[in-house]
């Protein structure tokens, strides 16, 4: 690099820092209300929102670049019939945003589709904040060139209503879905997490109704994609609209590349009649889709509709059987005969699909002490 590019690379680094800036919203802050922050921000600056409610207070975001976080406990958001364009208590425009310890609760919007988040453009982070209560938590665009990371995140209580179908993560067709360490539950009629991404990565996560959740799918890809969903708490209530927990491809082919990458989760049948664990429409893709299932622990009744080579190391146990988990706990015992009972599949475009991390409640990761020895999500054995 010569130094006259150094020298402008310095100076340009120097002047961005001299003019990005932090905005306060709250009681004793440069701003009262979140919307007169949202159009004061200019692009590199953060906006601070002090811990409390802020109702009625809906904004839309047009910066290319903006930090967003709540302070001490965290901000909650109140829709009170707020929503901005119609859509959203937020609307993120276009750009790349960093969105932290928030709460966005109650979103209605007329066409039943009201969002905490509505994310149109760009590349979004959300990392420790919390849905409830809202038509949809997070609901994107189809733009084809965005992508949305989801870290260490609740999505829960979706209202009941007979009109639409509220869903608690609705990703259309984006570039790329990232979720980790985020609690999906009490889902109404509608599913827990629905991609349309080209490229899903669901990684140690749990996504379980719960005894008071009666939601559809728990986790869907409904034109296909690549998917790789590893080290999951997935699981169905007794009152479940949908007997399927994962289903892939129900509308057939999206994407150019096809793959269901299902690996070490914990698939949890509550449904007395049974069910599906994992239904793949595979007759829509013909032989365009890569399919592994390796080491799924899957407790209750029901079944795979796919019978494939690369299906391995799956191992069904029923509810109560001796050495099942009991749900809320899914640890097994440090002496159960599965550990130990793992098996390595093929090398695939994600890696070998070995956990190096689990869910920790109530939302969260952390990382695994030693490598991968039983079937599920969780190897943190039961305490004796």
């Amino acid at each position: 690099m010569s130094s006259r590019i150094a020298l402008f690379l310095l100076c340009a680094f120097a002047h961005f820092n001299a003019v990005a800036a932090t905005l306060s919203v709250g009681p004793n802050g440069t701003h009262q209300r979140i919307s007169d922050a949202a159009r004061d921000a200019r692009d590199g600056d953060t906006v601070e929102i002090a811990e409390g409610e802020y109702r009625g207070d809906a904004a839309i975001w047009t910066q290319g670049r903006l930090t967003i976080r709540g302070l001490g406990k965290g901000a909650t958001l109140i829709a009170d019939g707020a929503i901005a364009e119609g859509k959203a208590v937020w609307v993120i425009r276009s750009g790349e945003f960093d969105i932290g310890n928030i709460t966005f609760r109650g979103a209605r919007a007329p066409d039943n589709n009201g969002a905490g988040i509505r994310f149109e453009h760009g590349l979004l982070r959300v990392a420790n904040c919390r849905f409830f209560d809202n038509q949809n938590g997070i609901l994107t665009s189809n733009d084809k060139a965005s992508e949305l990371i989801v870290t260490n995140s609740e999505f829960g209580d979706s209202p009941h209503s007979e009109r639409g179908l509220p869903h608690l993560l609705y990703v259309g067709q984006i570039a790329r879905l990232e979720v980790t360490g985020s609690n999906f539950y009490k889902g109404w009629k509608g599913h827990l997490l629905k991609s349309r991404a080209r490229e899903s990565v669901v990684k140690y996560n749990k996504i379980y109704d719960g005894s008071d959740g009666a939601a559809s799918y728990e986790l869907e890809f409904p034109v296909g994609g690549q998917a790789v969903v590893v080290g999951n708490i997935i699981g169905q209530s007794r009152d479940t609209q949908n007997s399927s927990i994962v289903a892939y491809g129900a509308e057939g082919r999206q994407w150019p590349e096809n793959g269901l990458y299902l690996s070490h989760n914990t698939l949890v049948n509550n449904l007395p009649r049974g069910g599906y664990f994992l239904r793949v429409w595979r007759e829509k893709f013909g032989d365009d889709l890569n399919l592994v299932a390796l080491n799924n622990l899957l407790i209750g009744n029901g079944e795979f509709n796919v019978a494939d080579e690369a299906l391995t190391g799956n191992v069904r146990l029923r509810l109560g059987q001796s050495g099942a988990p009991v749900p809320p706990d899914f640890r097994l015992a440090a002496d159960s005969p599965l550990r130990g009972k793992i098996f390595k599949g093929a090398a695939t475009p994600f890696g070998d699909l070995a956990p190096q991390e689990e869910f920790t409640p109530p939302s969260g990761v952390r990382p695994l002490a030693a490598p991968a020895r039983a079937p599920g999500a969780v190897q943190t054995p039961a305490r004796q």
